[in-house]
């Protein structure tokens, strides 16, 4: 048996691709990774934070979006949808219009096949975007969110929510827990 080769793709040819696609693939120097579906949750927490802080911040010269815009994190080769994604002031679009090239926010809804990625990895790849601010992290099992700001060394620093609300710095803004977590149901411990 013989294993069959890879073929890997430029950006170019990513970027066509991707354009008339009937699903969204990710894409890392040269190799693409097609995208599953999310459980509830996920979307409901992914579709409250993004109306939370468009709401938050409309007028004010910044831009949100979910889940269907590209972000390139250009060091590292990687074209990625994040969950949310918010930009402050002028936006840098690709020439398609598709692709945003600096983003100031991040966050990413926690599911357990992309937690490890996320948390590892995929952090450590958009720690190389310079526009980068915040990286929000939000749990889809339990009330929790995770904010990494970017301090004024470089360095992201933790800042965690349960209750209350928590503080989107880079973006000038807070968001309500039950805000995030509206409508959003947990299955019970002890359930199989």
């Amino acid at each position: 048996m013989s294993a069959q080769p890879i073929t890997l793709l430029t950006p170019e040819e990513y970027l066509e691709r991707e354009r008339t696609a009937d699903f969204k693939s990710e894409y890392h120097q040269g190799a693409t990774f097609a995208m599953s579906g999310a459980k509830r949750n996920h979307v409901m927490i992914a579709g409250n934070l993004a109306a939370t802080i468009w709401i938050a911040l409309r007028g004010h010269g910044c831009f949100t979006y979910q889940s269907d815009l590209k972000v390139l994190v250009e060091a590292v080769g990687l074209y990625t949808y994040p969950d949310v994604v918010v930009v402050c002031g002028e936006e840098e679009l690709d020439d398609g219009q598709d692709v945003l090239l600096n983003p100031t926010l991040i966050a990413e809804v926690l599911s357990p096949p992309t937690e490890q990625y996320d948390r590892g990895k995929k952090f450590a790849f958009y720690r190389t975007i310079p526009t980068l601010q915040e990286y929000v992290l939000v749990a889809a099992d339990r009330r929790r969110v995770e904010v990494f700001r970017r301090n004024e060394a470089g360095r992201f620093e933790l800042y965690e929510a349960t209750e209350g609300a928590v503080t989107l710095a880079s973006v000038g803004c807070t968001v309500a827990m039950d805000e995030v977590y509206a409508d959003v149901h947990f299955e019970s411990a002890g359930k199989p």
